[in-house]
């Protein structure tokens, strides 16, 4: 899979097909691109999903073509990132033909855009999607009329299911060989272009009255502050439940004994008959032997919560209901600086913050950009470090748990006020599409939370590996004594944990849940497990998450994000030492 930046890099292939696939966010797009291309394309139910651009090879009847997936964008008017990005391609992108993806359920926004499009003189067709929602709900569309009004073909589609997709690339290749002069329409002013757009409606489009089903109703009282309230409270907690009870079963039932009683043993015993004990013993199956802690830490702690979290991520973006969700939130957000569609990246944070970061693109100003960055890269513990709270807390004391979590709103919300004050420019108000709430399609469910999963695994567990490696060399070879002298006055002084604990303030540097891992080898006192998790939560961002805010706002930004996430994890764990110290003193 080809993924890029917002720079145009892809370049033209003679005799190919090259192909722009473009339309409004949440109509489809992505599950098209990964149809036709075969793909493992990540595809959501909510706004800002693509944000950056995905290319691809397709063919059809031998005949090959690159097909480009343009970021979502509701306008041609660069207010955004993506809309910059998708001018880029239509300027200097030498495209032979446009597939324009249309919402059937909501054909008059989405032929604002397309009207856009004509002005590029570039031959298109358009791809009716969603036709069986838009049906269902008693929308029917006029196709040949509305090709008529456009001018181009219209294939309807229902792309996940495959309907319409072998027409859509065929015709491709049929108005790509077209000799017929494309028409470059003068553009209109948006309140003329409007007008036209409520013409064509009127000429294509009928309504039936239907009685709402019972999901549309639903779905409308998740909007409401009442009952709207109850059910996003309900949601998360059912979420959580899934989370960390079907995580702990998991753990508990299959992952850890796996890993104790058939891998350990088996590498054990094979390291034995070919090394004996000393310091390369200790480093394959000792304390933090790589062989053993590099399969229970990743798979037997972490995995059973990191692929739960993503089954009830999938199944909320699918589902449609996290922009409800935004909704909902939009009157707290908004006093941070943000607006109620942030609530998008703040929970795709909680799976991992690069593509939280990633998908800031979508918001309109800066100062959002930055807001909403800070805050994931300061307090939003991943899925990854969320498995090891879980694993060093859940076991201990659940209110510990709970007790960590508050502290990481409570950060949250006290930077979002301070950033508010501090960063120039404003915040926009809130303009977010509400799909449908649907059942998810089974297959891209499933498939979703397979390319998640495989993602985490392959991208998580090579670093894993590398600082389980730095891990059991420093603890072997006595490193870690002479560093834990110089560190002392942080770990011991300030923060009343061991000197052992000097390991996962190494190895939180390559991933912030490598900081929280160690402790589980060490007896502490929940105070100092409280302590530990603080720190870790607050640490430096993963060297991942560093590149990726580099990249986005530059070395200056990175750096001070970088220094205020160490400064502050340090500052408030040892703040929760010192006063739960005072505390235990006068109790």
């Amino acid at each position: 899979m080809s993924c890029h930046s917002d720079e145009v890099k892809v370049h033209n292939e003679k005799g190919e097909l090259n192909v722009l696939l473009m339309g409004n966010p949440n109509v489809g797009k992505s599950v098209i691109f990964s149809k036709l291309t075969g793909k493992e394309v990540l595809s959501s139910n909510y706004v800002g999903t693509t944000v950056t651009f995905m290319s691809g090879k397709i063919s059809h009847n031998g005949k090959p073509g690159q097909i480009i997936d343009v970021p979502g964008t509701y306008s041609l008017e660069a207010t955004s990132p993506a809309e910059e990005v998708a001018i880029k391609f239509l300027e200097e992108y030498d495209a032979d033909v446009i597939i324009c993806v249309l919402d059937a359920t909501n054909l008059e926004r989405n032929l604002n855009f397309a009207l856009q499009l004509k002005t590029y003189g570039i031959r298109t067709i358009y791809s009716l999607n969603l036709i069986d929602v838009a049906e269902r709900k008693g929308v029917y569309i006029d196709i040949e009329k509305l090709e008529k009004e456009l001018g181009a073909p219209v294939i309807p589609t229902v792309a996940i299911r495959n309907v319409g997709l072998n027409e859509l690339l065929s015709k491709a290749w049929e108005v790509s060989n077209s000799e017929n002069e494309v028409e470059v329409e003068i553009v209109l002013d948006p309140d003329e272009r409007w007008k036209k757009v409520g013409r064509i409606i009127q000429k294509v489009q009928n309504v039936e009255h239907r009685h709402p089903t019972a999901i549309e109703k639903l779905g409308d009282l998740c909007l409401k502050p009442f009952p709207g309230i109850p059910i996003a409270i309900l949601v998360l907690i059912t979420a959580l439940a899934v989370v960390v009870g079907g995580g702990k079963g998991l753990r508990t039932l299959i992952f850890l004994p796996i890993v104790n009683n058939v891998i350990a043993p088996f590498f054990t015993s094979i390291v034995s008959r070919f090394v004996t004990e000393g310091i390369v013993f200790n480093v394959l199956v000792g304390e933090y032997g790589v062989l053993i802690k590099g399969f229970e830490w990743p798979f037997g702690l972490i995995l059973p919560y990191v692929f739960l979290f993503y089954i009830v991520l999938s199944f909320l973006e699918d589902s449609g209901y996290l922009p409800r969700l935004g909704v909902l939130v939009d009157g707290v957000l908004t006093r941070l600086g943000i607006h109620g569609g942030n609530i998008v990246p703040f929970i795709m944070g909680y799976g991992c913050a690069v593509p939280a970061i990633l998908g800031t693109r979508a918001s309109t100003s800066k100062k959002e950009r930055l807001i909403v960055a800070s805050l994931v890269s300061l307090a939003v513990p991943c899925v990854a470090q969320t498995g090891a709270f879980i694993s060093l807390l859940g076991d201990h004391s659940v209110w510990a748990l709970i007790f960590v979590y508050m502290i990481s709103f409570v950060a949250m919300v006290a930077a979002g006020l301070i950033l508010n004050k501090l960063i120039p420019g404003k915040s926009d108000p809130m303009l977010l599409e509400i799909p449908n709430l649907l059942l998810p399609d089974r297959h891209s469910l499933l498939k979703k939370i397979w390319i998640r999963t495989k993602h985490f695994m392959t991208e998580a567990e090579l670093p894993m590996l590398f600082g389980i490696l730095f891990a059991a060399f420093v603890a072997e070879t006595g490193v870690l004594n002479k560093l834990s002298v110089y560190i002392a006055p942080i770990t011991t002084g300030w923060l009343g944990l061991p000197k052992e604990a000097t390991v996962g303030l190494l190895l939180g540097v390559i991933r912030r849940e490598l900081a929280v891992l160690p402790l589980l080898e060490l007896n502490l006192t929940t105070l100092q497990l409280v302590v530990g998790s603080t720190v870790a939560l607050f640490y430096i961002p993963c060297l991942s998450v560093l590149a990726v805010l580099f990249k986005e706002f530059g070395v200056k930004i990175a750096v001070i994000i970088g220094i205020t996430t160490v400064v502050g994890a340090f500052l408030i764990g040892g703040l929760i030492n010192h006063v739960g110290s005072l505390l235990s003193i006068i109790v």
